[in-house]
């Protein structure tokens, strides 16, 4: 029987999404859902990155969630997904810097896998043992993993998932006979877990945990991989050899920067996304349990978690990219509303001077992607002016004054964050977010 259209079935208060995607983003898909207007979307998530990367049948880098239309989404118009809440369900994972193994693809590694014994593309794979040859082609035996680490390690985190520590081989080991398990990967999950490989580089090392989604975002309006939608790494695809080959023109066309890895993009944020194709298609994966900003190493950690997304739609705000209302604790020194006593302080200058009224702002986030990071933040920039009908030289004169450029992920995902005019997001229906999210004080007030 046909699966019916998501646009057929009835509205749903609460989507629950225990499927995932092959790696694959594709507008012609079946989504789940509709979800209402207003409604909530919880996801069972699967590690991005690792996983996937040393499983070859996995076309993508990662596996996300399928896709969930909106009510009432239409091209041109935007989403914004609150997140409620974020979980991580694994007891330990394990990453690193990558090796990229040659001869087992065809001009990249995340979405083109070849075996290297029969040559099959995207073979499936099973486990043999542990370590890092352990991904063997069911085809030919032959060892087909197109990753291993340059410098690895294995870390536990705490019952509570508040902080992890770094282990040695021997206690690596014994999570790796166990991975599937201690990594609690979704039943839907297809990937061999990185915790097979049992890496043990960095010993004893501890951190916190502060989990955020690497990949958040709406469908693009044309297939590709979905660690590909981005403008870093989705220029690995122009003129490329495989099947998911793209042009510039049609990269910048039809992406939607779904793959943010913006470590602000957690629990307590909002996210503004451009719709490219009917409903939306809101899609999220690639929890990790920390990483500093700019994801130096390539990688972090990847984990298995829950989420619970509160979706509405804002009608004609035409976007080329994410636009994002981070926790207040997240934004950066010089962006964050004014406290009482500065607003005072302020006042008491603009009697000084002869300022008769103080402009009304609020703290705002533009996400800036390009091949490298100078591209990424031309692009920020840019797409601040526009939304904001502002000058280029005026956006970056206020994230000079009033805010900051951030890097969310090396070679060139960005943010740039300022304070901008409310009357000016008024305009485009963005206004009431830093409100309630900030509890801004009005300096007329005082």
């Amino acid at each position: 029987m046909l699966e019916k259209s998501s646009s057929l079935l009835p509205v749903q208060r609460t989507v629950f999404v225990n499927e995932l995607t092959n790696g694959l983003l594709d507008p012609a898909a079946v989504m789940l859902g509709p979800v209402a207007d207003g409604g909530v979307i919880i996801a069972n998530t699967a590690p991005g990155c690792w996983g996937p990367m040393i499983t070859p049948e996995i076309r993508g880098g990662h596996e996300v969630t399928r896709p969930v239309a909106v009510e009432g989404a239409e091209i041109g118009d935007a989403i914004a997904i609150r997140i409620r809440s974020l979980v991580v369900t694994s007891a330990a994972t394990a990453s690193g810097n990558d090796t990229v193994m040659t001869g087992r693809f065809n001009g990249d590694p995340f979405c083109a896998a070849v075996c290297p014994g029969c040559g099959t593309e995207w073979p499936r794979t099973r486990l043999e043992g542990i370590g890092p040859t352990a991904v063997r082609c069911d085809k030919c035996g032959a060892d087909a993993t197109p990753f291993t680490f340059a410098n690895g390690y294995t870390i536990a985190f705490d019952d509570e998932r508040r902080v992890g520590l770094t282990v040695d081989r021997s206690e690596a080991e014994k999570m790796a006979k166990n991975a599937a398990k201690v990594m609690a990967l979704p039943n839907a999950s297809i990937q061999n877990p990185i915790l097979t490989f049992a890496p043990a580089d960095l010993v004893a090392i501890a951190t916190r945990l502060r989990p955020f989604l690497g990949q958040l975002g709406t469908t693009p309006s044309k297939l590709m991989p979905d660690s590909h939608n981005a403008g870093d790494f989705g220029s690995f695809l122009l003129n490329a050899p495989h099947a998911y080959s793209l042009t510039e023109e049609e990269l910048v066309a039809h992406k939607t920067d779904g793959h943010l890895d913006v470590n602000a993009v957690r629990e307590g944020a909002v996210l503004i996304c451009p719709v490219k194709v009917a409903g939306g298609g809101i899609y999220l994966g690639d929890m990790h349990a920390f990483q500093g900003d700019g994801e130096i190493a390539g990688h972090t950690a990847d984990v298995a978690g829950t989420v619970t997304l509160e979706v509405h739609v804002i009608k004609g705000l035409t976007l080329d990219g994410p636009i994002l209302f981070p926790a207040a604790e997240d934004l950066p020194y010089l962006a964050r509303p004014l406290t009482t006593d500065e607003i005072h302080a302020i006042g008491t200058l603009a009697a000084r001077y002869g300022i008769a009224k103080i402009e009304e702002d609020a703290p705002v986030t533009f996400i800036g992607t390009g091949v490298n990071l100078n591209d990424a933040t031309d692009n920020g920039l840019r797409r601040a002016a526009d939304v904001l009908g502002l000058s280029i030289p005026e956006v970056m004169n206020r994230a000079t004054v009033a805010g900051a450029i951030e890097i969310g992920r090396h070679p060139g995902v960005v943010r740039v964050t300022l304070r901008a005019p409310l009357a000016a997001l008024d305009a485009k229906g963005l206004g009431d977010f830093p409100r309630s999210l900030y509890r801004l004080q009005r300096p007329s007030s005082v």
